[in-house]
Parts: structure tokens; sequence; C-alpha cells
């Protein structure tokens, strides 16, 4: 319920503040004092959307704020999924600055719009004649059901149900899509792999190959030229190496005269044992190199092929063909596995549906078994209020799963005898709709934790004893939810337990709104003034106070 509200600088309203009875709120006065406006302030707090044309002062901000008592209102879940603290004692406010820009807090939290209308939904349910409107939506027209049906619990099952379900199949149809999709990019990839795979790349093969192959295509002139050197250094009659020889006896002759040639003689011993290494592997590489045509053509075929796999994949190393083999055959194996994966969440799929029917089934069961029950109800209660013609139909029809059930409720209504009745929405709102969904309010009272109730002006073209029996429905809802009703009728304004008075203040320089708290003798009069006009007679007031005191 509303523990207090406060609104400054909206419309005609300077400063205002209420701290409205926990049971049946009346607010009464002149046609054009600021009733409406009242509402429209409260809107903000359920997201509606305004601009700087409602700031009574262009220069100063616009604030509203509420002080919500919802200990009783079960919206733990609600503010966790919205990101948001939980406090028994929440305050939602909103902020219009002089540039237009509005701000929304819930708990000194900055909140979207959206979440506030969500949040704000929850907490001030204002009804009014421009309410048919909202049963043009089938979520409204469910949701009315399962209030009076309390399927709270089936309906949280089902909607956990419903919630696992549907990620499941967006995942899976994900996965498809991405299957469909690459299905063609699969093949195209399988075959590079099987080319590569096939090729048999080593790592460092393509600069042996092409060493390889420069020897065999010179491998005559390569035998002929190392054949010269070795037969120079080692066959000739004067070989180079018998007088490397030769001179190195000498040095070594000479290396007791002095240090320089001792280090000298060493020193040529040393460069003369690694020449004649050099010439002993000449040797064995002319001895090895043979002209091999077969075995060019075999090289040269095998450099073609990495070449060629090179150029297919812009690279020029067979080391990085090896790397594209490793990625192809990590997207094979991740096609394979992605295969795999939606067999599974097929199967998955299948036992969260047959999981989610069975919750559906048993949620709707509940909701059937009270439709004839809600809708008797209320053509008993349409009598009561001046309607005895009226006649509500409430007609089922089974739906593929959405987020509240398989299930869709449309709502017929017809006020008049003789009078097909027709889809509520589309029924022009008037005073026998606005007493219809007074009718639903009054039966959803007694069935679950409602929020704030705010009706707005409903008892518009009813008087005498439907008035009353209005009056003391509307009591009997404050016995256990907060009730405000706007009103012009004296019998509903007797019945309230607290009553408050909007009058326009035109003495300051700008015309305001105010609202005040009448006493027990300002309210009599109020009352009286209703009944008999500006000047009451005694006779009317003694008729307010006997609708005071009447039980």
């Amino acid at each position: 319920m509303i523990s207090s509200l406060s609104i400054s600088n909206y419309a005609l309203i300077k400063k205002l503040q209420l701290e409205p009875d926990a049971g049946l709120n009346i607010v009464t006065g002149e046609t054009g004092a600021g009733k409406s406006i009242m509402l429209g302030a409260v809107g903000l707090l359920l997201g509606h959307r305004a601009d700087t044309k409602a700031l009574l002062d262009k220069e100063v901000k616009c604030v509203v704020e509420g002080e919500f008592d919802i200990a009783k209102l079960g919206l733990h879940s609600l503010f966790e999924s919205e990101d948001l603290d939980y406090e028994d004692s929440t305050i939602i406010r909103r902020e219009i600055n002089p540039k237009g820009k509005s701000r929304a807090f819930i708990n000194d939290v900055p909140v979207t719009l959206e979440i506030m209308k969500t949040i704000g939904l929850r907490l001030i349910d204002i009804h009014s004649q421009n309410e048919s409107i909202q049963l043009g939506n089938k979520s409204v027209k469910v949701k009315l059901l399962d209030d009076y049906a309390q399927t709270t619990k089936e309906l949280t099952k089902f909607q956990s149900d419903y919630q696992a379900y549907s990620k499941l199949a967006k995942k899976l149809s994900d996965l498809l899509e991405e299957e469909k999709s690459s299905k063609t990019d699969e093949e195209f990839k399988k075959f590079l792999l099987d080319e590569l795979v096939q090729a048999n790349l080593q790592e460092g093969e393509q600069t042996k190959l092409e060493d390889e192959l420069q020897i065999l295509e010179h491998a005559e002139e390569i035998k002929l030229k190392l054949a010269q050197i070795s037969t120079e250094f080692s066959e000739s009659e004067v070989s180079v190496n018998d007088r490397l020889k030769e001179a190195a006896a000498i040095l070594r002759n000479m290396a007791s005269f002095s240090k320089d040639l001792e280090t000298l003689s060493t020193r040529f011993e040393s460069a003369t044992e690694e020449i004649v290494d050099i010439i002993h592997d000449v040797a064995g590489i002319q001895a090895s190199v043979e002209h091999n045509p077969a075995r060019m053509e075999e090289v040269s075929q095998r450099l073609d092929l990495i070449y060629k796999l090179q150029q297919k994949h812009k690279i020029g190393d067979v080391e990085r063909l090896l790397k594209i083999q490793t990625q192809l055959e990590t997207e094979t194996l991740g096609a394979i596995n992605l295969e795999e994966e939606i067999k599974q969440l097929k199967v998955a799929q299948e036992q969260l549906e047959q999981e989610m029917v069975r919750s559906a089934e048993i949620l709707s069961e509940k909701r059937r078994g009270q439709i004839d029950v809600f809708s008797a109800s209320l053509n008993e209660l349409l009598a009561e209020v001046g309607m005895p013609d009226g006649h509500v139909e409430f007609v089922y029809k089974r739906v593929e799963p959405w987020k509240l059930g398989v299930d869709e409720i449309e709502i017929l209504f017809s006020a008049n005898k003789g009078i097909k009745p027709e889809p509520v929405g589309n029924v022009a709102s008037g005073g026998e709709f606005s007493r219809l969904m007074f009718c639903i309010k009054y039966l959803l009272a007694s069935k679950t934790a409602m929020p704030t109730v705010i009706f707005d002006e409903i008892d518009t073209g009813v008087s005498g004893e439907i008035a009353l029996k209005m009056a003391n429905m509307m009591r009997r809802m404050s016995d256990n939810h907060q009730i405000i009703s706007i009103s012009h009728l004296p019998q509903i304004a007797a019945r309230g337990q607290a009553h408050y008075f909007v009058y326009k203040n035109n003495e300051a320089e700008k015309a305001e709104s105010m609202i005040r708290k009448l006493e027990p003798a300002d309210r009599l009069e109020e009352i009286a003034k209703m009944i008999g006009g500006e000047n009451p007679s005694d006779t009317a007031r003694n008729s307010a106070r006997e609708l005071i005191e009447m039980e």
C-alpha cells in the first residue's frame, strides 16, 4: 500500500503531501480542482511519459515520490529479476528537470522507465473507464482468471519449465542454423583436409628437397669439378697434399728457433689437417653424386605438389601448411561434435517439452475448473450494481504453449438484455464497463494480495441504492486492501475511513491545486454539500450524518 505520496511542481500542484489510510480513502472536490492532476502525477510512478509541460514552474524540477509497504505482495523474485535490492518499505521516485529529461529511481537506484513500469504496476492499479483498452491484451485476461483461480504455484512451475524449454529450443535453433549455413563450408574444408592428409607433408622437407633437386640438376658438373679438386690435391704426381706435408715438416723443424715459428708451425699443421679432411669429404661427395633422372623427376613432382598447396592456401612454407591441416582437423572435429550436440539437444528438448506440457495441463485444468464459477459470481454482482441484464462469459481456447500456458481467454460482455455478448475489449468504455471491472476487482480482492487500487469516478451513472451497494463493496474490499476512490457520490464518500478534499487556491499569483484531509466536522459538511449543494440545509446535513453512521 501507499504509505506516503509527495508531489511537487507538477501541473497545478506546487507542493502536496499525502499519507493515505490503509483502508478506504475518499477523494472529492470540485470539477477542475485537480483530482485528475493527482492521477497524472501518480501515473509518473507507473512509467508514464511526461515532458516540461507538466512543470508548474519551468525553472524547477518536478518530483513525484511514493513510499510503499509491499511486505504482503510477494515481490522478492520480481525485484531479484530486475537486479534490485528488495525492501519491505520501497520508495519510487520520478524526476523531470526543466530541460525535459526524466529520471526514475527505486530505492535510490536509477532504473529505466520500463523497469519502473514493471514494478509500479504491481504496486498501484488505477481503475478508470479507459481500462477496456487493457482488456484487449490477452495476458491481462488470463491474469484475471489466474488471480481468481489462485494459480500462482502452478503458473510459476509452468513458467520455469517454459523458460527452460524456450532457452534450449533457441540454442537448438541456433545450432541447426549454424549447421545449415556451414554445410557447404564443411564439405569444402573436408576436401582441403583430405588433400593435405594425402600429401603427408613433413616438417622441413621442402628445404631438403630443394637442395637435393639443385644437386640432381647439376650432378655432372658437380662430379666433374669435385673430381678435379680431388685429383689436384691427392692424385697428381706432385699433389697439393704432398707439398703441404713437406711444408709442414720444414716448419716443424724450425719451430725450436723461436716462439713465432713454433706458433706458425702449429697453425700450419692444423690448417693442413683441415684441408686434408675437406679434400676427403670432397671425394666422398664426388663419389655419391650421380646423375639420376628418375629421382630428379620424383623430387620435382613432390615440390610441385608442395608449391601448388602453398599457392592454394596463399602461404610460402610447409610448416604453415601443417598448421592449416591441424586447424582443419579441429574444425572438422567441431562439425562432428556439433552434430552430436544437436542430437543430444533434441533428446533434452523432447524431455523438457514433455515436462512443460505436463505442468501446462495442470495449470490449464485449474483454470478451467474456475471459469464457470468466476463468470457466475460476476453475473450475480452485475445485478447488485444496477445491471440486472448484464452478462459475462469466459470463452476458453486451447493454444500452442506461450509464456502463460496453453490457454487463451476471451471475455464476452453485454450490458443489456437481448444483446449478444461481444469481446469486452471492443465494448465502448462507460458506466457499465466501469462497474463490470469494479465487480471483477471486488471478487479478486477476496482471493489475492492486490496492489493499492485507485477507482477514478467508477460511480459515474449510478445513484441511490446501487451507489450504497458499491460503497459497501468498497468498504469490504478495504478490509484487506488499500483503496483510493475519487468520487462525486455522497453514498461512497460517507463510507470512507479517510476523506481528502481537493480544491483550487486562487489567492496565489498562479492558481494551485491543494489537498487536505477533512476532520469529522468538515467531512460532514462536505458530504452535506454533495447532497444539497454549496449551501446545504439541515436536512442535507442530517442525511449526511445518516450516511456516515450507516453500517
